[in-house]
């Protein structure tokens, strides 16, 4: 197996799709000649034509429109949001369109569109392109809502992602494009959606998180086995729905549960896991639950020392795992 970065291994997927499935079709701004922003599409317009790796006009509500439409008519189009922050504009047509077609057609017609996202900060991104904006749509019944942490899932995620039936949004953490790096299968690889996975085993307390924190969570606890304590980590993968088997089976097994984000802390993800966690394990919980996440601010700081201060870091997690375990 080749070892290659968490960009290079979506790109795998998107050029390993289109040579598999003709109905597979990228589009977005500035994917084709430019091969996108971060140049994840680098190269498909080329190897696959102008008429599969589409250049659409900076507008938001219309590539998810035109990808709905598509895929009514029997195409599977993934659809490239430059920056997670740039989604808001397609929000009703995701939430009205897009996760209601199965329902209301009484499942004669389905929706199988995949829209990945950049999301997050710690590039010195600022305001409109470091938002986690996951949240919005992890509600939303109809929807899968997908983030992987590892090249490996990234590749695996992201062709379950375009295979399936219904629309799934895919959000890649920006900071980890060139940051990630392992071996990745080739060819047909997948990973299932809707399944959580144990990145970790430990017995002491258990981690539980999604994206590029998964990455921070296990830095932190090869540190903290150095104090005695062993951390399980759990990675969501699947933020919506979620692996609530899996996240009672890991939050039952230590007993101590952090919770992390890099969302603000009020209404994120973690909040719900937490409520699964008190619904369902409250008898099996030798500490309350611990949450660290991002501070309840608007948005991103542009200054670096500032920015540092909103973002998830190793230290940070070191410091709130160790406070669990000798809790």
């Amino acid at each position: 197996m080749a070892k290659i970065s968490y960009l290079q291994a979506i790109h795998q997927a998107l050029d390993y799709e289109m040579g598999q499935d003709e109905s597979v079709f990228v589009l977005g701004e500035d994917v084709g000649k430019k091969g996108g922003v971060f140049k994840v599409t680098a190269g498909l317009q080329e190897k696959y034509g102008a008429l599969r790796c589409l250049d659409t006009p900076l507008a938001e509500s219309n590539i998810v429109g035109t990808s709905i439409g598509a895929a009514m008519m029997g195409k599977r189009p993934v659809a490239e949001i430059q920056f997670a922050d740039y989604i808001l504009p397609a929000t009703n047509q995701i939430l009205s369109e897009a996760a209601k077609i199965r329902y209301r057609s009484n499942n004669d017609w389905n929706c199988p569109i995949v829209i990945r996202a950049p999301f997050g900060g710690g590039i010195h991104g600022a305001l409109y392109h470091s938002q986690s904006v996951e949240t919005i749509f992890a509600s939303t019944p109809g929807l899968k809502v997908v983030v992987p942490s590892t090249p490996a899932d990234a590749k695996g995620l992201l062709i379950s992602a375009i295979r399936d039936n219904d629309p799934v949004l895919f959000f890649e953490h920006k900071k980890a494009y060139r940051l990630l790096k392992e071996e990745v299968p080739e060819g047909d690889h997948t990973v299932p959606i809707g399944k959580a996975d144990i990145k970790r085993e430990g017995d002491d307390i258990t981690v539980i998180t999604y994206g590029l924190c998964v990455n921070y969570a296990l830095q932190a606890a090869e540190r903290l086995s150095k104090d005695g304590y062993e951390a399980e980590i759990l990675d969501l993968r699947t933020i919506y729905p979620l692996d609530k088997e899996s996240i009672i089976k890991a939050a039952s097994k230590t007993g101590k549960v952090l919770l992390v984000t890099e969302d603000n802390l009020e209404g994120s993800i973690i909040s719900e896991v937490a409520a699964i966690i008190a619904e369902n394990c409250l008898y099996d919980l030798d500490a309350p639950i611990m949450r660290l996440a991002g501070p309840d601010v608007p948005s991103m700081p542009y200054a670096p020392p500032m920015e540092d201060f909103f973002m998830i870091n190793p230290d940070k997690i070191e410091a709130k795992m160790k406070e669990l375990a000798e809790h």
